[in-house]
């Protein structure tokens, strides 16, 4: 009990999402997906965004994730449940563990699946480059992720400036827009980088 207060007090974060109630399968299924495909994570049901604990039926909640994770996660995503009482409450704990057979896309709509990654606490639907990149990742523990000559320029960059964009880090790497992106992206999945991208250009700052 005193394990999940602390977790909730961490807030939503890239590893960890609030869930009052899970009713729709193809919302639910784009968050799971996004932690497949970075390095996992747990969703709280049970718990407003706020962080209250409001409880739920675990049982229901169980069937419209599953349903999710098989119907509407292409691969299937695995899920592991625990049920936690606190305060005569129910929270139900998913975990998603970070997964083998990336990318998993998430059916929006008939005949249209989308991937998505886990950015701080938001699922982000990724581009094709993404995509193909995650193709190529194997899920590995944070620290153990080799870095390249051209990926520690970024990192080294950061420590002595606040920001980079997409078209410094080109310039500073001399590196095509393809690469240099797929490089980004790269360090941004595996929990090195942070993207903003809601500014009128996109930049990444150190995690």
């Amino acid at each position: 009990m005193d394990d999940l207060q602390r977790l909730i007090l961490q807030g939503e974060s890239d590893r960890l999402d609030f869930k009052q109630r899970v009713t729709q399968p193809d919302k639910i299924a784009r968050t799971l997906v996004s932690f497949a495909n970075t390095r996992g994570g747990r969703v709280l049901v049970g718990v407003k965004d706020n962080g209250t604990i409001s409880g739920v039926d675990p049982e229901e909640e169980k069937y419209t994730l599953q349903l999710a994770a098989d119907f509407y996660c292409d691969p299937p995503v695995l899920l592991q449940y625990e049920e936690v009482e606190i305060e005569k409450d129910i929270v139900l704990v998913v975990t998603i563990p970070e997964s083998g057979q990336k990318p998993h896309l998430a059916k929006v709509k008939e005949n249209d699946w989308r991937g998505y990654i886990r950015v701080k606490d938001t699922s982000v639907q990724t581009s094709k480059l993404v995509h193909k990149a995650l193709q190529q990742e194997e899920p590995r523990p944070f620290e153990q992720v080799p870095l390249d000559r051209h990926e520690l320029t970024v990192l080294t960059f950061l420590h002595a400036n606040p920001r980079i964009t997409l078209r410094q880090f080109m310039k500073l790497a001399n590196l095509s827009e393809r690469r240099a992106y797929r490089i980004l992206v790269k360090l941004v999945i595996h929990g090195y980088l942070r993207l903003h991208d809601k500014e009128k250009e996109a930049y990444y700052t150190l995690s």
